[in-house]
């Protein structure tokens, strides 16, 4: 199976300009944790409910400030046409919950969480792909 198969298409992208109000009010309308950070077409970033928790409000800034100082700008992404077996077993490698998914051309197409991916590779898999996630890293912080 491919990720194109199982990502989530409705995907809602957010501005530099986006505030951390605004940003979290999206998060809640949509049920997510995450929001991918575009300029015009191109992916630049992604802001988590974390990154807005720890990176502002927890260094004090206010509601009002711009998710561009708050975003990850290390994008990690999938693509459409992935396996879904090689897609987890990078999600666990890189210790990621959720990835944008790329088109061939580039271009933002979905999202792929891990409870997307969780009726294929198996309970025992999946145990092991959230076991690894889970553990303590210091490599990014695309959540």
């Amino acid at each position: 199976m491919q990720i194109r198969d199982c990502m989530t298409r409705e995907v809602r992208v957010v501005g530099t300009d986006t505030t951390l109000a605004q940003a979290a009010r999206a998060m809640a309308e949509i049920d997510a944790g995450i929001l991918p950070v575009a300029d015009s077409d191109r992916l630049i970033g992604m802001v988590s409910d974390r990154d807005i928790a720890i990176r502002g409000i927890g260094h004090g800034l206010g509601p009002d400030t711009r998710i561009g100082e708050v975003m990850s700008e290390e994008v990690l992404y999938c693509s459409e046409d992935d396996d879904v077996e090689d897609v987890l077993n990078n999600m666990a490698e890189i210790q990621v919950r959720r990835l944008p998914v790329m088109s061939r051309e580039k271009r933002l197409v979905g999202i792929v969480s891990l409870s997307d991916l969780r009726g294929d590779g198996g309970a025992a898999h999946m145990g092991d792909v959230l076991c690894e996630v889970a553990r303590p890293s210091t490599h990014h912080s695309q959540m």
